[in-house]
């Protein structure tokens, strides 16, 4: 290691860890309203009777601003950091372990299919340290406050774990955990394998060398690939963790009336957020993901320096 600067060093398992939940709360933090609005486009038309109706992004965000003030935009916030240090820190901090412990001995490079078994594995494991908090997340997004006076069934993050498994047992925290590994092991796929097969051809033809726009590039399209493939199964998911108990089945029930009531449209409901959610976050994360890496084995290399 002697020589080398901290680019050139490898990151450990620890950095990449700390580095990925770090950078992924710092993406939430100025991403989170796009989140909020998604959420809130998903779930309508889920009960008839629901009053207050939302148009695109704009709309959405304006609606809620106007009927339930700005801090709603950020309802949750605490439970989605909580859920980002948490969940980033393992689907993508351990990607590239998980992938080299899948690469045979010998290989030069990873294939595309232990690329995409390595991205399933970390965005399972993700799931199972990080459901009840996306769990409460989402029913602080999706709940609606109309003024001042109105009732806040939840007083704050912890009350909302111990009301939720008081009235639903523990396992109401663990609602929707099929179809939210379903989901973040194909978001996994599309972030982590897009964002390093695009980065690696960008390298390998010399377009870019490892520094920010490379960086930008690689994270936009990971970014446009994962909502593609994951916006269904996110329809669902937040549907069915959001739903009082009864009224769905299972997630296959909650799919198949989804489709009964509102058509197979309704499972790109909320689409343009989640673009423009999931590619703003890819790319601030991962921008900063890479550089909060070198940064942190910079520091490290001082540590262990003699002088």
């Amino acid at each position: 290691m002697v020589g080398l600067t901290p680019s050139e060093m490898p990151p450990t398992t620890a950095v990449k860890c700390l580095g990925a939940g770090t950078a992924a709360c710092f993406a939430d933090l100025l991403t989170y309203p796009l989140d909020t609005a998604k959420v809130r486009l998903q779930i309508q038309g889920e009960t008839p009777a629901q009053s207050v109706q939302y148009r695109g992004v704009l709309g959405t965000v304006l609606t809620m601003v106007r009927t339930e003030g700005p801090r709603s935009l950020y309802s949750g916030l605490v439970a989605g950091l909580q859920r980002q240090m948490s969940f980033a820190s393992v689907r993508i901090g351990l990607y590239d372990s998980v992938k080299q412990f899948y690469t045979p001995e010998g290989a030069d490079n990873s294939s595309i299919a232990i690329r995409i078994l390595a991205g399933c594995t970390t965005g399972a494991m993700a799931v199972t340290c990080a459901q009840p908090t996306d769990v409460v997340k989402i029913r602080f997004q999706a709940s609606i406050l109309l003024g001042p006076g109105s009732d806040r069934k939840y007083g704050g993050t912890m009350d909302a774990y111990r009301t939720i498994s008081r009235e639903e047992g523990i396992r109401g925290l663990w609602k929707g955990t099929f179809p939210n590994i379903t989901r973040n092991a194909i978001v996994n796929c599309a972030e982590m394998v897009t964002y390093d097969i695009i980065k690696e051809k960008l390298l390998d033809s010399h377009l870019f060398t490892d520094n920010f726009p490379c960086h930008f590039v690689s994270a936009f399209g990971a970014g446009f690939c994962a909502t593609v493939v994951a916006s269904p199964v996110d329809v669902v998911k937040t549907r069915y963790m959001n739903a009082p108990p009864g009224r769905y089945r299972s997630p296959l029930h909650c799919m198949l009336k989804t489709v009964a009531q509102e058509g197979p449209t309704a499972f790109y409901k909320g689409f343009t957020p989640s673009f423009l959610r999931l590619g703003s976050w890819n790319v601030m994360m991962f921008v900063t993901y890479e550089q909060l890496k070198r940064a942190l084995m910079k520091v490290q290399m001082l540590r262990e320096s003699p002088f």
